[in-house]
Formats: structure tokens, sequence, C-alpha cells
């Protein structure tokens, strides 16, 4: 199935029925006390932004900018962000802990403290999101139990377990796996630390998209150093959290400059894309396996804070066949010439290649303009994860797995 691409109905433009206020838990002002917690990790660093001219000059672009986060902790993902200051803002709601200056040495557990001793972490992933959280929970002396979905690679399993959590890969879907834990917890007395949000579970979710922030604030202080601003931007949305949070902040923070957002899915778990199509504003599921290469984003339900932001901020919504994202793992694997060469995984490219595929096919010339996709056009990519699951990159990237006709 080819891609498809659906302008979004519901846009609201900001200065006119839109509101920055609406945005006001993801302004630069929330993003710069979020980055301060991280950056009491010592392994802290912005990963880099990464302008690729070479590739710019072939799709016809003024610029390409590509966020790196195969450098975030070590981690080869982002996920850790959101799920390190959820811990921290649990940790300090149950210690009593003041909001304010959050850092790793206050919350660590030192076996002095009655109340952190009964504190244990859960969650449901398809990988990176668990091993941030695992990460996290290691650094800050707490215990971990992850669940991951059926069809999960037992790499990301392994990655989770050598950080000291427990990791299971059950029989069941994210979705149903999600609903396993969140019992498990209720039973347990656990503290679910959840990308997704639904009706009663929306606190942690709200933190875990604070926690974005950091990466979103980097990019805007970079893009600024570099004197550009950008025109476009594609983010990929599995539950959506990661695609809202940067979202909001860029209209937070530029107002009516704010970039034309591109949320990008795949066919078998494009939750938001058929939420648009049905016209009516409301969220929609879609089920089934939700088998597919972009294993990050195989999420059949979207939550509901982030349908409610990319619905009014989002310009157009884009559901991809898998040869697209390993085209774009390709395309910075193997650059043009004089640009660097970006290690991205399944996940983190595909925005890559749905740039490559509205710029490059023949088919795509109506959306293209729609976009406004021009020689004028300052495109941001956010690469989310590297090489994750090695084998799988190399035989995409050194074997051509999951090429198509379209591109041989």
């Amino acid at each position: 199935m080819p891609a498809m691409l659906l302008i979004n109905p519901f846009r609201k433009v900001v200065g006119q029925d839109a509101d920055i206020a609406d945005v006001a838990g993801f302004s630069p002002a929330v993003a710069q006390r979020v980055r301060a917690f991280h950056a009491s990790f010592s392994q802290y660093c912005p990963t880099p932004l990464i302008a690729l001219h070479g590739l710019a000059r072939e799709l016809g672009l003024k610029s390409v900018c590509v966020k790196d986060e195969s450098k975030r902790f070590g981690l080869n993902a982002f996920k850790v962000l959101g799920g390190s200051y959820a811990v921290a803002r649990c940790l300090a709601e149950r210690l009593n802990q003041p909001v304010q200056g959050l850092t790793k040495s206050q919350l660590h557990n030192t076996g002095a403290s009655t109340a952190a001793d009964k504190i244990t972490f859960i969650s449901t992933t398809d990988g990176n999101h668990g091993r941030g959280l695992a990460w996290t929970a290691r650094e800050l002396g707490y215990p971990c139990i992850i669940y991951m979905p059926k069809g999960s690679e037992p790499t990301r399993r392994d990655n989770i377990l050598a950080l000291g959590a427990q990791c299971t890969i059950t029989d069941f879907n994210y979705d149903d796996t999600v609903r396993m834990s969140w019992n498990m917890a209720q039973e347990n007395g656990y503290i679910m630390v959840q990308d997704t949000a639904w009706e009663g579970y929306e606190q942690i979710p709200a933190w875990i998209m604070q926690g974005y922030l950091t990466l979103a604030a980097e990019i805007l202080e970079q893009m600024q150093t570099a004197s550009i601003r950008p025109t476009h931007c594609f983010l990929q949305a599995g539950v959506g959290s990661f695609a809202a949070a940067v979202a909001a902040f860029l209209v937070a923070a530029m107002g009516s400059d704010a970039p034309r957002i591109i949320i990008v899915e795949p066919h078998a778990a494009n939750c938001f894309y058929q939420s648009a199509l049905a016209g009516d504003g409301k969220a929609r599921a879609v089920g089934g396996s939700l088998q597919t290469l972009m294993a990050g984003l195989a999420c059949g339900e979207p939550s509901t804070l982030a349908w409610s932001i990319l619905k009014d901020y989002t310009t157009a919504f884009m559901s991809c066949p898998d040869y697209m994202a390993a085209n774009g793992m390709r395309m910075l694997a193997a650059p043009i010439r004089g640009d660097q060469p970006i290690v991205s995984g399944e996940s983190g490219a595909a925005g890559a290649g749905a740039l490559h595929w509205l710029m490059c096919h023949p088919a795509a010339a109506d959306q293209r303009e729609a976009l406004g996709l021009s020689a004028e056009a300052s495109v941001l990519l956010i690469s989310t994860e590297g090489d994750t699951v090695p084998h799988i990159y190399r035989s995409i990237v050194w074997q051509g797995a999951h090429a198509d006709e379209e591109y041989a």
C-alpha cells in the first residue's frame, strides 16, 4: 500500500482560533526546569543537530537538519528523557520533595527511607521506553518491572535486563500488554510510568511529555545558533506523546512562526491518521497485531493528551509503508557526499523516508505543494533512535531488506 497523506481538517491557527496559553505546560520556562533536572545526571550532554546540506540540495530544499538521539545518555534513543522526568515527579510527590530544582542526588534511594523502600516502577514498552525507565530506576536505586508486547525483539529485552530490571515478553499486543501492566500496578501498589494517557490516567503521561522538552529546547537553541528557522517538522507518532510534546513546545516558543507539523505513522498502527480521517474530532483506535518494522510506533490507541494537542496543531497526518522507513535508514547511513552519516533505527528514520517520498515520488506532487515543501523550506527531522537492534539495522542498511519496487 502506498503512503497516504491527509491535511488536518481540525488545525487551529495561533493568534486566531488558538491561544498559546493552551500549551503553557510545554513552554520554554517549563523546558528550562526539565532540562536542569536532566543536567543533574553526569551523563547529560545535548545531542547533536546535524545539517545535511547535500540532502537539502538533492531534494530541492533550503535546509534539512536532523537531531540525532542515538547519543542520548548512552542508551541509543530519546525515550529516557520522558521516563526519567516522570519518575522524578512521582518520587517528589511520594517522598514530599519540592518540585522546584529537582536533582538526581535528592531523589536517590539511600535505603534510609521506609517510603522509598516501598516504591517499584512498572511499564509496558517495545524497548526504548523500558530501557530508559530501567536505567533511571537503576541510577536512583529503585526496582523496575517491564513487560513487552508479543513479537518484541529479544535484543531489546536483553538490554533492559542488563540494567537490572525484570523484563518479560508477553503473548499480547502492545495495548493489551499496557492493560495487563496497569492491572498489576493496581494489585501490587506499583507506580506505572506509561507514556500513553487515558481517562483517569493523565498526570504521569503529562510528566513524560514534559520530559521530552529537553530535546525540544536543545533543538531550538541549536537552530537559533545556526540561524535556521524551521518551516516544517516531521514527527513520528506511536501513542503520540513525543510528537505532541515537541509540537506543543514549538507552538509555545515560536507562536505563529512555528513550523508546519507532519505526523508520520506506520500503516499497521496509524491511529492518528484514522482519527483525523473519521472527521468528528474524536480519537480512533486501530486493532490487530500492529506488526510493523517501526516497532517503536506500533501502538493502536492514541494518547488522549496527545490527540488533544495534535488535533489542534498538526498540519498533516501521514500513514506510511515499512519500506519508507527502511529507505530513510539507508539515506541517512549512506548520505550525499559531504554530509555526515547518521545511524538511525527503524522508527528513527520514518521522517526521513517520508520526506524523501514527498519530494521525489511523482505521485506526491500535489501533497508536496499542499505542504509548501519548496526551495524555501527548512525541514527539521528527529532521529529518535539508533541501531537498537543491530541485526535488523544491518539487514536493512547492508543487505537491502524491506526494499520496494518504487525505490528499486
